[in-house]
């Protein structure tokens, strides 16, 4: 179960998300669609979009509707990496 506490090492794929602050781009939300080390790629109402993970915050929608807040470069990592690794909690619950 995903949960605020363990989100940076679950599978983000299918997940709503928000990406505020983003470098030279607008406020985007949708659901994660793709994963690489450094991006997301976001299906969005406009079509994909692919946003990068460091200098980007996030907002996760959790299954249960609670949101969490993640600043991108905790998640900078390979997807199947990141998930096997002790890492940092999600830096606040919104």
């Amino acid at each position: 179960m995903i949960t605020p506490e363990n989100l940076a090492r679950h599978e983000l794929v299918g997940l709503d998300v928000e990406a505020e602050k983003s470098p030279g781009l607008a406020h985007i939300s949708g659901r994660v669609i793709d994963e690489t080390r450094n991006t997301f790629l976001i299906e969005t109402e406009l079509g994909e979009k692919r946003v990068p993970k460091s200098h980007t915050s996030f907002i996760f929608t959790l299954p249960n509707g609670s949101r969490v807040k993640v600043s991108g470069s905790i998640l900078i990592s390979q997807p199947e990496n990141r998930i096997q690794k002790r890492m940092q909690r999600a830096r606040w619950k919104i």
